[in-house]
């Protein structure tokens, strides 16, 4: 199962709501809260979403 540290990213390097958060990484907040809850985004998005952070895609998603 693919999982990821959004929420724990969001909180400890950003200090956001996941409004804010949604903003900086330039996502519909709905999408962003369904990821940050488990929902896992295409690659496409995934690969975005890591861009955004500046970090690989195994520091953002993981297989648990």
């Amino acid at each position: 199962m693919v999982k990821n540290r959004l929420k724990e990213i969001r909180m400890k390097e950003y200090m956001s709501t996941q409004g804010e958060f949604a903003k900086i990484l330039e996502l519909n907040y709905r999408q962003y809260n369904r990821y940050e809850n488990g929902t896992v985004p295409n690659l496409e998005t995934a690969l975005h979403i890591s861009k955004k952070l500046n970090k690989n895609l195994e520091e953002v998603f993981y297989l648990d």
